[in-house]
C-alpha cells in the first residue's frame, strides 16, 4: 500500500507512514511553533513520541489535556497553553475528542467571550477573525473530524453538547496513516466503527438533496461492509498475544480510516434521530458516543424504515446483494454489533427504564433529527428508547 494524495476539499495524505510528513507539512503550512493536541491515553503511547520527535527543528510543545467526551474547561486550559506558547498553529493527534477540542482552542485563539458565544446557529458573536491553521493525524476511525467543520463540545455541568461550526475550523492537511490504527483495542475499533457506519446511513437517509454525499455515503457503508469486522478480529488477535497477517490488518484499518472520512463528508447533508438518541445519552450517562450510536442504531432505523423503503433496500443490497427489502439492512446491523461485540441494548449498556423521561427531554431538543426522513415527537422519543432498551 502506497502513499497518495486527494483533496475533499482539505488535502489528505494517505497511507502507511503518512504521518512521518509532519515537519515538511508544517513548513508548507507556515507553521514555526506548533501545539501538538492530544489525549492523555494517546500522550503515553510509543509513537506519539516518535511523533513528537518529528518536530525537533520546531519550537513545538504538546497539551494533552484532553480525555472522554471533551467539555469546555479543556477547551479553556487549551487556550492557556497556546498562548502561552505564542504558537502559530495546531497538530491534532487522535480520535474525535482531541480533533474537536482543537479546532476549539483555535477558534478561541484569536477570538474573545466563552466558546458557546460562537455556536452553530445560536451564535451572540461573528467568528470574523483568522483562525490558526489545523493539521490533523487521526488516530481513529469514527468521527471523521478531521475532514469536518465543527467541533462538538460539551457543557462542564449540564454536559449538553454544543455544535461550533465554521468553514474556517476545517484542518488545512490530514496525515491519515492507518499505521496508528493497528494497536487501537477491539472495543475502541467496535465502538468507532459503528459511529462512522451511522453517519454513512444517517446521512443517506437525511431529508433535502446531495446527490454527492448520497454517493459518497453508499460507498463507506460498503468499506464498512468489508472492513469492520476485521479490524475488531485482528485488535482481538494481537490483545490475545497472537500475530494477525500485517497486511491484511493494514487493509482493514485503511478501509475503516476512509469510511470514516467519507461518513464525516457525507453528514453535511444532516444527520437523525440516531445521533439525538446518542447526544442524550452522552449526556445524561455520558456514554461515549460511537458506543450510544452502535446501540441505539437498530432501534432508529426500525422507526425510519416505513418513511424511506427505497433507500433501506439500496443500502441492504450493498450489504446483502440478494436482499429483497430494507429490513435486511437492520439484520445486517444487528448482526454485526454482535459480531462486533457491541452491548445489545441500552438494558445491556446499563441504562434503566428510569432515565427514559431525561433522555427524551434531551433528544428533543437536539439538532439532529429535525434531518431525519420521518418527523420525531416526544412520543416516538419514548418508543425509540423502549424499543433500544428491550432489544
Amino acid at each position: 500500500m502506497s502513499l497518495t494524495t486527494y483533496n475533499f476539499p482539505t488535502k489528505i495524505r494517505f497511507g502507511p507512514g503518512a504521518c512521518a510528513e509532519l515537519a515538511e507539512t508544517l513548513k508548507d503550512t507556515g507553521i514555526q511553533r506548533p501545539m501538538l493536541v492530544t489525549d492523555k491515553d494517546i500522550a503515553e503511547l510509543p509513537w506519539f513520541s516518535r511523533i513528537e520527535g518529528l518536530l525537533k527543528d520546531f519550537d513545538a510543545q504538546t497539551f494533552n489535556g484532553v480525555w472522554g467526551n471533551p467539555v469546555v474547561s479543556q477547551v479553556e486550559a487549551g487556550v492557556a497553553a497556546y498562548q502561552q506558547h505564542s504558537a502559530d498553529g495546531i497538530v491534532a493527534v487522535g480520535g474525535g475528542a482531541p480533533m474537536d477540542v482543537a479546532k476549539a482552542i483555535a477558534l478561541l485563539a484569536n477570538h474573545p467571550g466563552h466558546l458557546f458565544d460562537y455556536q452553530d446557529e445560536a451564535s451572540t458573536r461573528p467568528i470574523d477573525q483568522p483562525i490558526p491553521p489545523i493539521v490533523a493525524i487521526p488516530t481513529t476511525a469514527g468521527t471523521g473530524s478531521e475532514v469536518g467543520r465543527s467541533a462538538v463540545i460539551s457543557d462542564d455541568e449540564t454536559h449538553a453538547k454544543k455544535i461550533i461550526f465554521d468553514p474556517q475550523l476545517l484542518p488545512k492537511v490530514v496525515l491519515a496513516d492507518p499505521k496508528l490504527l493497528l494497536g487501537l483495542p477491539a472495543g475502541i475499533t467496535a465502538a468507532t466503527g459503528m459511529d462512522a457506519l451511522t453517519h454513512l446511513i444517517e446521512a443517506f437517509l437525511a431529508k433535502g438533496s446531495n446527490p454527492l454525499c448520497d454517493g459518497i455515503a453508499l460507498e463507506g457503508i460498503y468499506l464498512v461492509s468489508q472492513h469492520l469486522k476485521d479490524s475488531v478480529s485482528f485488535a482481538r488477535q494481537m490483545a490475545a498475544g497472537e500475530s494477525p497477517d500485517q497486511a491484511a490488518h493494514l487493509r482493514a484499518r485503511a478501509g475503516m480510516l476512509n469510511a470514516s472520512m467519507m461518513g464525516a463528508i457525507a453528514f453535511q447533508k444532516g444527520l437523525g434521530v440516531t445521533h439525538s438518541c446518542a447526544h442524550a445519552l452522552s449526556t445524561i450517562h455520558n456514554t461515549h458516543h460511537g458506543l450510544a450510536n452502535g446501540v441505539m442504531l437498530p432501534a432508529a432505523m426500525r422507526f425510519n424504515l416505513e418513511a424511506a423503503p427505497d433507500k433501506f433496500l439500496r443500502m441492504a443490497r450493498i450489504v446483502e446483494p440478494a436482499a429483497k427489502s430494507g429490513e435486511a439492512l437492520i439484520d445486517w446491523i444487528v448482526e454485526l454489533s454482535q459480531a462486533v461485540g457491541l452491548p445489545s441494548s441500552l438494558h445491556a449498556l446499563g441504562v434503566s427504564e428510569d432515565s427514559v423521561e431525561k433522555l427524551v427531554g434531551v433528544a428533543i431538543a437536539d439538532a439532529c433529527h429535525p434531518f431525519n426522513p420521518k418527523p420525531v415527537n416526544k412520543e416516538d422519543f419514548y418508543a425509540i428508547y423502549r424499543d433500544a432498551l428491550a432489544a
